[in-house]
């Protein structure tokens, strides 16, 4: 999924007087899969206390508010397919030939069986906009900034925090407080390889830490940027298309 990326997946205050731009840094960090448009083929795979899964789909986004990923493989699964466009996200589900727009009630719902939500899909986008940052701390080799939602932000984190390579400007890891500010989720990312003249992650791991030995691996094995996309490409019509 590209998502994903997720993905990915958004992003002010100067950073101890040295000019950092914390809002645009971790916009950059949520944005990293996207560029102005792009198409990705990714491996998803879902390690559950009861079963374990495993899918190949194709993935096209254009700016931050447009994405369609489409599974290959299963081929049981073949077809199924999420659209987001800006805030709003369906699905399609091709054995009943059936498109289902997802209510606020069922955003917090596993995105295809895993442990990404719905509303990651959506609110990635608008980390940004949603949160105020500070930095917590930085050494030689990373960035640790802390994301606080703004108050009237409608948000389901209590907190975020970044851990961000300097060099690279990669994430290594970020980190999902609830309410009460107990970490929840935790993401990682490695094999960074560069593309386009960009540092890419292109492995993320989601472990959900409510739920220890359970995981979602989501990785790229293809992504290309600056593709010939249009908004007309996501549309419900496009979504159902084999």
């Amino acid at each position: 999924m590209r998502y994903f990326v997720i993905l990915l997946l958004l992003f002010c205050a100067p950073a101890y007087g040295f000019g950092l731009d914390l809002r645009q840094l971790v916009r950059g960090v949520e944005d990293q899969y996207m560029g102005a448009s792009s198409t990705a083929r990714m491996t998803m795979r879902v390690s559950t206390v009861h079963w374990q899964r495993s899918t190949e789909m194709d993935a096209w986004s254009l700016g931050r508010n447009h994405f369609l990923v489409r599974i290959r493989e299963p081929a049981r699964e073949r077809g199924v397919a999420t659209l987001k466009v800006g805030r709003e996200v369906w699905n399609y589900l091709p054995k009943v030939d059936r498109t289902i727009k997802i209510p606020p009630s069922m955003m917090g719902g596993a995105w295809m069986g895993s442990h990404i939500t719905n509303n990651d899909l959506v609110k990635a986008a608008h980390v940004d906009e949603d949160y105020d940052f500070t930095l917590l701390s930085e050494d030689e080799i990373s960035w640790t900034v802390e994301g606080t939602p703004k108050p009237d932000a409608a948000v389901i984190w209590g907190k975020i925090i970044y851990h961000i390579e300097k060099q690279r400007r990669v994430p290594q890891q970020i980190s999902y407080f609830d309410e009460d500010m107990i970490e929840v989720r935790r993401i990682s990312f490695d094999r960074v390889k560069k593309i386009d003249g960009r540092f890419i992650p292109l492995r993320m791991s989601v472990h959900p830490l409510e739920k220890p030995g359970e995981k979602t691996i989501l990785e790229y094995r293809e992504l290309d940027f600056n593709m010939d996309l249009t908004p007309a490409f996501f549309s419900l019509r496009n979504l159902k298309r084999h």
